[in-house]
């Protein structure tokens, strides 16, 4: 049975193959460190605001009861668009609290994005920020539905103040007697699969990850501090600051800005987190950032994890050089929630992506789903309790995904005989050069060991006699001096280090790549878009 383990209250939620019927996201993972006198401990650093966990839990109540008040029934979605903080928190917990189903939701979408995720997710409220309003207010000004509009922040007409309507909410509410498989969350997610669809996720699929990975990759505990650049609306950023801290008890911090990288290590330096969640480009960016503009103390950190591309040698190199901590790289996906396979401390191959987290199963298949031997190059599926129910409103791209126990990710990998995986691309994102496959990781990986390499992102590109070549977009590093001179340099540099067909035929040199907001390079933007940049 789900619940409390006596002999470890460091815990508090007990065997995770053994699920209650009867299960509530909220309680287990906030309302039960009140229960057990744990209401004190600090749960929330958010700018100049530190909020225990009752704190928290008063809040969740308060809107929770301001969600009945509104006639908000068993699994109605709650459309959250809320930057980082408190009252994210509170609402995403509340919505659940009550049955509902909670719905975050990026805030760096256009009006027509959110015009098509209204339509998809069909909400019976929505909890929106106010400095967000001008992109939110067009698309909800083209429904002809009306439901009720809760606004953080400043007042519009024809939407609730957040604070006068949770002004005389009560701060105490019994959870809805949910089952551990009921809907409880959706999670967006665009993946190789074409337009923004929403993965559905169940009451108990959280706490699966955060025991097998949280506490047993990382050793997360009650004395951690949490500092992620990933925001929450991402399926990343939500498990590293909310759903692994609060599931132990420990104390995560959280900012409402843009994740820059000379934000991010100030934050982390005034702050002092434990273990620190970034992103690959941004890691890149900090170690320029320290490089150029001076020290940055991080000597709290005792682990850094990375996620949502793969993680080059040299930067973690780089990065264990400067700061004298490991960047555990891994892999997840929004449909199994959360990281499944991972590099573990003190065993890092620099460039690989670890090895399974305990509970997943992982297999790596041919074209006739026949199992890879090691060292050869296949399509990675993933089986593990917090895969996602099923895509929503999608039958058949369900179909096609979830295979049964199996979600078939879309990614390219093999396995060495060590038993380590190494990712070789998107299935999408590899091509042909004379007959032989090249994975755009292991030619971006030796452009970014170049010194005066920040970012690189390389595509396929189609001459003109219908032959695919290697084409590479190239971020240089600030001061990194004449273009023509660094794609000179580096066309001797990949030469050196690559057999011919993987080498870049054209370098092109640009401002940014572009990126979905978890920091992910979107190669499919390159492919389509001839960016003008000097050099060939």
């Amino acid at each position: 049975m789900l619940g409390i383990d006596p002999n470890r209250p460091d815990v508090g939620v007990g065997g995770v193959s053994e699920v209650a019927n009867q299960y509530n996201i909220a309680d287990q993972f906030l309302g039960r460190h009140v229960c057990e006198r744990r209401g004190s401990k600090i749960a929330i650093v958010a700018d100049d605001r530190s909020l225990s966990y009752a704190d928290v839990a008063s809040e969740m109540n308060r809107v929770g009861n301001g969600l009945r008040r509104l006639g908000i029934q068993l699994q109605q979605r709650v459309l959250l668009i809320l930057p980082d903080g408190p009252e994210f928190v509170a609402a995403y917990f509340g919505a659940m609290k009550i049955g509902a189903i909670a719905v975050p939701t990026s805030t760096a979408l256009r009006a027509d994005d959110y015009s098509y995720l209204l339509a998809e997710s069909r909400p019976s409220a929505m909890i929106v920020h106010s400095s967000l309003w001008q992109r939110v207010e067009p698309a909800v000004a083209n429904r002809s539905d009306v439901f009720p509009i809760i606004l953080c922040g400043d007042e519009y007409d024809g939407t609730l103040s957040w604070d006068r309507w949770l002004a005389d909410a009560p701060t105490e509410l019994a959870a809805q007697p949910t089952a551990a498989d009921s809907v409880a969350f959706w999670l967006w997610t665009s993946g190789s699969t074409g337009r923004t669809k929403a993965a559905v996720h169940l009451h108990r699929d959280w706490q699966f990850s955060c025991e097998h990975y949280a506490r047993s990759v990382l050793q997360m505990g009650p004395a951690d501090v949490i500092f992620s650049s990933s925001k929450l609306f991402h399926a990343y950023g939500l498990g590293n600051s909310l759903m692994f801290p609060f599931y132990v008890g420990a104390t995560t911090i959280l900012s409402s800005a843009k994740s820059d990288p000379k934000r991010v290590l100030q934050t982390a330096q005034r702050h002092r987190p434990t273990l620190f969640f970034s992103v690959p480009t941004l890691y890149a960016a900090m170690l320029q950032e320290a490089e150029n503009e001076g020290f940055y103390d991080l000597s709290s950190v005792r682990l850094a994890i990375s996620a949502a591309e793969p993680l080059s040698g040299d930067v973690f190199q780089r990065w264990k050089s400067r700061f004298g901590v490991e960047i555990l790289d891994g892999i997840g996906s929004t449909e199994i929630l959360h990281i499944y396979i991972s590099a573990r401390a003190g065993k890092v191959k620099p460039g690989s992506t670890g090895t399974p987290v305990e509970g997943y199963s992982i297999r790596i298949v041919d074209e006739n789903g026949r199992d890879c031997p090691p060292l050869k190059v296949g399509d990675m599926l993933v089986s593990g309790e917090s895969a996602a129910l099923s895509y929503w409103n999608h039958p058949e791209l369900t179909a096609d995904r979830m295979r049964g126990k199996w979600f078939f990710t879309g990614d390219k990998f093999w396995m060495d005989e060590d038993g380590y995986y190494w990712i070789a691309g998107r299935a999408d994102d590899l091509f042909r050069v004379s007959g032989k496959w090249v994975a755009p990781t292991e030619v971006e990986a030796v452009l970014t060991a170049h010194p005066s390499v920040l970012e690189a992102a390389v595509v396929g590109f189609r001459e003109r006699s219908g032959i695919f070549s290697p084409s590479a977009y190239i971020v240089p590093k600030r001061g990194g001096g004449n273009d023509g001179q660094l794609i000179s340099e580096l066309h001797d540099f990949v030469n050196q280090r690559l057999p011919p067909y993987k080498c870049p035929c054209r370098i092109s040199i640009v401002e940014e790549l572009p990126k979905a907001a978890t920091g992910k390079i979107l190669r499919y933007r390159l492919r389509e878009t001839a960016l003008a940049a000097p050099g060939v």
